[in-house]
């Protein structure tokens, strides 16, 4: 379906029916799916480390990325991950809510405008079995919008997911890291672009991310950057 008639069709649907928090069920507010209670509450992550997207209480570089700087440049994570981003996110993401993933992309959307512009938005992909079980890729659900509204070429074919890995959240730091090494792979040919923008939902100690980060600059890309809905301190 065109985007365009797409975004009509969802202003026309809220015309008609009034939006309803998605927490709380309260009348919503701002036109989005959150009342204004939870909107007052959302915990904006306007503080952070540049590289990583840790929470600080002043904007500046973590001790942890000025000793062992990571792959990606920098780390754009639009919420601590909190009350009402903590009960949004694990619906969409285990329970088939796209709705509250449609209300994340929303929300995102100011914050992310407003980081470096990259040349194309990569979302982290699924692997082909998991994308079986669950039906939809919740990184490219996300990016979809996010491209459309601030105008980036979505590039959703040239990172692939080489082989299954355990769920991250099952694991600690360390084995984290094992777990992703070697996960992504670059699929198709010709150059990619120069710089680009890896989007996933959560970031925990970053590394999916980051294996995602040094296989696309192996293939050639320049800069990567981290964008994220939610950043765990």
């Amino acid at each position: 379906m065109d985007a365009g008639l797409v975004d009509r069709w969802r202003s026309a649907c809220r015309w008609l029916l009034p939006p309803r928090c998605l927490i709380c069920r309260e009348t919503g507010a701002y036109g989005l799916d959150l009342c204004v209670n939870c909107t007052q509450s959302l915990p904006w992550n306007h503080a952070a480390c540049v590289r990583c997207g840790l929470p600080l209480p002043a904007p500046d570089e973590c001790g942890t990325c000025l000793t062992a700087p990571p792959p990606v440049t920098t780390t754009a994570a639009v919420f601590v991950y909190g009350f009402p981003v903590d009960r949004l996110v694990p619906r969409f993401k285990f329970h088939q809510d796209l709705a509250a993933g449609r209300l994340l992309a929303d929300l995102a959307t100011g914050t992310l405008g407003r980081a470096p512009r990259p040349d194309a938005l990569v979302p982290i992909p699924l692997h082909e079995g998991r994308l079986r079980d669950r039906g939809y890729d919740q990184a490219l659900e996300l990016a979809r919008p996010l491209a459309r509204s601030l105008s980036i070429p979505l590039l959703a074919d040239r990172l692939a997911r080489l082989r299954a890995t355990a769920p991250q959240s099952e694991l600690h730091a360390v084995a984290r890291q094992r777990n992703v090494a070697r996960a992504f792979g670059i699929a198709g040919a010709g150059p990619l672009p120069a710089h680009v923008a890896l989007l996933d939902d959560v970031m925990t100690t970053g590394a999916t991310l980051h294996a995602a980060a040094r296989t696309l600059l192996a293939a050639g890309v320049t800069r990567v950057d981290a964008w994220v809905i939610a950043r765990v301190p």
